[in-house]
């Protein structure tokens, strides 16, 4: 494990690249993103007390299309995966704590996958709100857009409460 820190607007993945590490922030913001086109999608955010990672290539060490970057000056620590997977036999917590996390982030796309299939633009910013309190408080209004797959002119409508 090793400490690190980024720039605003650091990419911390990189498209392409194997992302066989698990990144621990400890102090700002960073969101996860792909291009479909000439656009970019926002992902996933991640803040204080979370961890950001591409599970895919995580599990798979393929390279991955999705990319991170820092949206705030970041502190963070760096694991590579298959270094703190040596540590399971010997620590059940380890394994007790990662179970729970790859869990609980389960869950969390599987709401979003239901929330862009079911739920209106105010409902899904709504929910993001709850879900995120900071990414809703400290990103960039088109980012948060892209998350939620509306334009930022609804979002701005959602906001004002005329959507």
């Amino acid at each position: 494990m090793e400490f690190k820190t980024a720039a605003k607007g650091e990419l911390l993945i990189r498209q392409w690249q194997v992302a066989d590490c698990m990144l621990f922030i400890t102090k700002g913001l960073a969101r996860q993103f792909y291009y479909k086109g000439d656009h970019d999608i926002t992902e996933h955010f991640t803040s204080e007390g979370e961890l950001l990672y591409c599970i895919e290539s995580l599990f798979t060490l393929k390279p991955t299309d999705l990319m991170a970057e820092a949206l705030e000056p970041l502190e963070y620590y760096k694991v590579h995966y298959h270094q703190l997977k040596q540590f399971i036999p010997q620590s059940p917590n380890i394994a007790k704590w990662l179970v729970k996390w790859f869990e609980t982030d389960a869950i969390v796309s599987q709401h979003k996958a239901d929330a862009m299939r079911f739920e209106t633009a105010k409902e899904r910013y709504e929910r993001f709100v709850l879900e995120y309190p900071e990414a809703a408080k400290r990103a960039p209004i088109q980012h948060i857009a892209s998350y939620l797959i509306i334009t930022r002119e609804s979002l701005s409508r959602v906001r004002a409460g005329k959507l």
